[in-house]
């Protein structure tokens, strides 16, 4: 299925305003390609690959392209990484790169080829070259260059200590450590600012993702690297062998042997998760655990209503692991309302009551306080006309009708950097008017104080998708909460995995419901077809809803990881729990997000559609354990 994360164009029947008109031709319809922009496009995917011979043969055959800028940072960017991705020291290409750079100085490709150059000079540990172009870095979004900063910080006198605490806030997941990141734990334990213990979790951390050449190029050897491989394979044999090998370890690594243990019993939705947790907290030394058995210290305590841990182990997370979601925030003031000191409760709620997120509509609630449509800021014409002499928008809706999403985003994204909320709106609705319904939703998520809630919850194809829903009886708001988290509205989507269209339908899914519902002329060309993916999708939906007991939590999570899953997590229940703690504590994180977006999407669809909202935690309600019975649901 497509992700929440996934940003990208797609089609959308305007709702009708005297104002708005439609323009002939969707701003992202499908472009008819000349043989230049297929060689462009040729040339895009040799500078994916690092293939440097080839980018430069391909980008000779275009002198005079329109997008010249991407042909000639499509032909420098090869030339300073490897085929694996890894930036060279040694290049040819510097006089190149400088001269892009201040030839195009304030663009969004210009910073994209300064992140590309700062992990060349970090690679060469060129730190003055590297000091004059960091602060020039805009977004500043690459883990692996603020390491390669705090590498430079440290070589030029930096206390060590002032260092070190800056990593804690940055070396969060190892899956973007990069290079710049896996250098920096050694010389840091080399100045004496972090002590072995911390430079072996940093490397346990990434041996938990797998990633075990890179915890040993940052920390050696583990002393319990073989219980962290044990944990991966098989934690319920780990847990047996670790209760009886324990004593053979210090305290500090028995710790960190239960905190492994206990992340992937959780995240199999073992009952002795929660016990695990229990025996390292009591151990301390939390602050070594990695990121994962952090969060999944809190999960597997929720799943356990196990309130005094809950508030402890959010207590002892790292405050940059605890502040980047408003789950703990939630999870926090719930705590501290069950152990009484429900007045420090809802200091928590007030937190983050205000964020239009899952979390924040159920602090909303625990506040008393219904969920609210905001009061609808309107944005005129003349607001609205300059949006499409804007050069991100005119390069991002032609990268778009060229299928290049990602050059697309990144365009358009660039643009709204600085926009005032009323600016946003326009950029917005200008969007909207040129059908790319993606972007109305990407960009009016961005405002601060001054919303427009028919943009960020757009209803497209109401017209064929309320007869549907209609005649099946499927809740539309929720219907519409599901097709904003999966395709963002998108007709022509299509999963890594070949889900396709609005709904994201599997093609063998497809062709299961259109039996079912005695779809005769059905082919898988047809799914690309707007009424038959919406239809086929919402038949499905509705059959994983009736399969699920009517739970709207199961049912989203079965539509996107399969009924059969959803039901054994539903088995391994022990008791009743409610949904938001069902939801929190699903295994995938794909899953969990989604499932989380669905039900707060579905929530404010309501009050935009009906002007009525529908309590979250009614939505949510309380998944109870049940036996799995296998469905022939695909």
């Amino acid at each position: 299925m497509l992700t929440a994360i996934l940003i990208c164009c797609g089609l959308f029947i305007a709702q009708q305003s005297v104002q708005a008109k439609k323009p002939t031709k969707p701003a992202n319809a499908p472009l008819e390609l000349t043989e230049a922009d297929r060689t462009f496009i040729e040339l895009r995917e040799a500078a994916r690959k690092n293939d440097a011979p080839r980018a430069q043969q391909l980008a000779a055959i275009l002198p005079n392209y329109t997008m010249g800028d991407y042909v000639e940072y499509f032909k420098i960017k090869p030339q300073l990484f490897d085929a694996g991705g890894m930036a060279r020291a040694e290049t040819n290409a510097d006089s190149q790169v400088l001269g892009f750079l201040s030839k195009h100085e304030g663009t969004a490709l210009a910073d994209r080829m300064r992140n590309d150059w700062l992990l060349v000079l970090g690679k060469r540990k060129d730190w003055r070259a590297f000091d004059a172009e960091y602060p020039k870095f805009v977004l500043d979004d690459d883990t692996s260059v603020k390491c390669y900063a705090l590498q430079s910080r440290l070589a030029q006198g930096e206390i060590a200590a002032k260092t070190a605490h800056d990593a804690r806030l940055v070396m969060l997941d190892p899956k973007f450590y990069g290079q710049g990141c896996q250098e920096l734990v050694p010389l840091l334990l080399n100045a004496g600012a972090i002590t072995p213990a911390e430079a072996k979790a940093y490397g346990r951390s990434a041996a938990e993702m797998g990633l075990e050449t890179m915890g040993r190029k940052m920390a050696g050897e583990d002393p319990i690297g073989e219980i962290v491989k044990a944990a991966r394979a098989d934690p319920v044999k780990a847990y047996r062998d670790f209760s009886q090998s324990a004593a053979r370890y210090s305290k500090e690594n028995q710790a960190a042997g239960w905190g492994v243990i206990g992340q992937f019993l959780a995240k199999r939705q073992d009952l002795r998760a929660d016990d695990v947790f229990r025996m390292q907290h009591d151990l301390g030394f939390s602050e070594l655990l990695s990121t994962e058995s952090q969060e999944w210290k809190v999960r597997a305590a929720l799943r356990a209503q196990d309130w005094p841990l809950v508030r402890d182990a959010i207590e002892t997370m790292n405050p940059a692991v605890r502040s980047k979601d408003p789950a703990w925030t939630y999870w926090y003031g719930r705590a501290l309302e069950a152990t009484g000191q429900a007045a420090k409760g809802k200091e928590q709620y007030e937190l983050i009551h205000d964020q239009f997120n899952f979390y924040g509509q159920l602090a909303r609630e625990e506040l008393g306080k219904k969920t609210q449509i905001p009061t609808r800021v309107r944005v005129t014409d003349q607001e609205i006309k300059p949006m499409a002499e804007r050069k991100g928008f005119i390069r991002g809706e032609r990268f778009y009708a060229m299928n290049l999403r990602f050059e697309g985003n990144r365009e358009w994204n660039w643009e709204l950097r600085g926009m005032s909320d009323k600016e946003l709106l326009a950029a917005a609705e200008y969007a909207k008017r040129i059908q790319l319904y993606d972007r109305t939703v990407n960009t009016a998520d961005r405002t601060k104080m001054e919303h427009d809630f028919t943009l960020r919850f757009p209803t497209p194809y109401r017209d064929e998708l309320t007869p549907i829903a209609r005649q099946i009886d499927l809740n539309l708001a929720w219907a519409y909460g599901l097709i904003r988290q999966e395709s963002r509205f998108i007709m022509n989507a299509t999963s890594s995995v070949g889900a396709s269209g609005l709904m994201q339908v599997m093609p063998n899914t497809a062709k299961y419901v259109a039996k079912k519902i005695g779809m005769t002329s059905y082919t898988q060309e047809k799914l690309k077809d707007t009424n038959t993916n919406l239809t086929l999708g919402s038949n499905y939906l509705n059959m994983v809803l009736t399969d699920l007991d009517g739970s709207w939590v199961l049912a989203s999570a079965a539509y996107n990881a399969g009924p059969s899953r959803s039901k054994l997590w539903r088995e391994r229940l022990n008791a009743p729990v409610e949904g938001a703690i069902f939801a929190e504590t699903i295994p995938f994180h794909e899953t969990r997000v989604y499932v989380k977006n669905v039900m707060s999407n579905a929530s404010y669809y309501s009050g935009v559609m009906s002007g009525q909202t529908i309590s979250l935690k009614q939505r949510l309600g309380t998944i109870t354990p049940k036996a799995a019975i296998q469905s022939e649901l695909p």
